[in-house]
């Protein structure tokens, strides 16, 4: 028996999995509500990894891939959904993860963000970034909250990804995506380039430099509604994150920066459902208050969680305390919750000494 990705494809779209990974020495695998389970075929061999790879990439990514080892772009399975692809060499073999990208935009209720999460999509100006590691539903968040602008704003709107995962069709705003590698070569240039395209909203799919992050922030401070990016967990590490980007001559002119541009840091982690059938979001919110800013001018960002706890009329609160509310609902397992806290000894002793994540 020999598999497609087509076939594949049709597979993940079934039994709602959100990844296949595709590699060497394993039958192909899906992760399904966070865990991999290999699909009922012989294990892959080299040849096998890199006829799947060839299936599904556009020759410039080959050409990518066989210069730089990996490639990442967007792939339609016809009308069915569309996917994130990875391919890559390991260990001199081809191999491949595919993200599931949902065709429907979810709802700020589906998702269970707060209402100051919304508000956020009226202001006028100013840097929102999404944080939280990879696969915890950044761009599903972000896809949202753009479409409520798109549908309430007569705005232009300009995405800089890699690559475009949700299409956004005009609304009431006009949204243009640029994709990198295919539309525009960097975020830094995406970005540059786009503060000429007069641009009211801009979404940088990833803050990854020194020059991306200095632009974003200039955008902020200029005018513009800024959304971005960063794989962090917790407010006060992201503040940190991007500070240490900066040479130390530097950082002291970034936190005065920071602490007028930046309005709001909205940290996620992604769980299965206690009872397995499902997936379920966790979030920190911090706004920027007078509080938080005068933490991050005077280089306290470790007093940032204690200000968030004290602010919760604000419609601020704290990571571990939603993982704690989740976990009373039983909505999420104990030792989920203890996995993903950021301090899962304090988490294990409220719920009880339940919870055996590892310090």
């Amino acid at each position: 028996m020999t598999v497609n990705m087509a076939q594949l494809f049709d597979l993940m779209v079934e039994e709602n999995a959100s990844d296949v990974h595709i590699t060497v020495g394993r039958p192909p695998v899906l992760r399904r509500r966070g865990r991999l389970q290999n699909v009922r075929h012989p294990v892959l061999e080299p040849g096998d990894t890199m006829r799947l790879v060839e299936e599904i990439a556009p020759e410039r990514m080959l050409t990518e891939f066989r210069e730089k080892g990996s490639a990442d772009f967007g792939k339609a399975h016809g009308q069915r959904a569309r996917f994130r692809c990875a391919i890559f060499r390991q260990r001199g073999h081809a191999a491949l993860v595919a993200r599931l990208i949902p065709n429907r935009l979810l709802t700020f209720d589906e998702i269970g963000l707060p209402q100051s999460v919304r508000d956020l999509c009226n202001r006028p100006r100013g840097l929102v970034l999404v944080t939280g590691p990879t696969g915890s539903g950044k761009t599903t968040t972000l896809a949202t909250m753009l479409d409520d602008i798109n549908t309430n704003h007569d705005v232009h709107i300009i995405t800089v990804e890699d690559p475009i995962e949700y299409y956004h069709n005009h609304k009431k705003a006009i949204v243009n995506q640029r994709e990198i590698g295919v539309d525009v070569p960097s975020f830094a240039e995406g970005l540059r380039r786009a503060l000429r395209q007069d641009p009211d909203v801009i979404l940088v799919g990833e803050m990854r430099d020194q020059e991306t992050i200095s632009t974003a922030i200039t955008a902020a401070e200029t005018g513009h509604l800024v959304f971005g990016t960063l794989h962090t967990t917790g407010s006060a590490r992201t503040m940190d994150r991007i500070i240490d980007q900066f040479p130390p001559e530097q950082q002291e002119q970034i936190r005065v920066q920071l602490s007028v541009s930046i309005i709001a840091v909205i940290s996620q982690v992604l769980m299965p459902t206690a009872d397995g059938k499902g997936m379920v979001a966790a979030f920190e919110v911090m706004l920027m208050t007078s509080a938080v800013e005068n933490h991050v001018r005077k280089a306290e960002t470790f007093k940032i969680p204690s200000t968030i706890q004290t602010s919760k009329g604000r419609g601020m609160f704290l990571l571990d305390d939603h993982l704690l509310e989740l976990a009373r609902q039983g909505k999420i397992s104990n030792d989920e919750a203890c996995m993903k806290a950021q301090d899962p000894r304090i988490l294990r002793e409220k719920l009880g000494g339940s919870g055996k994540a590892e310090e």
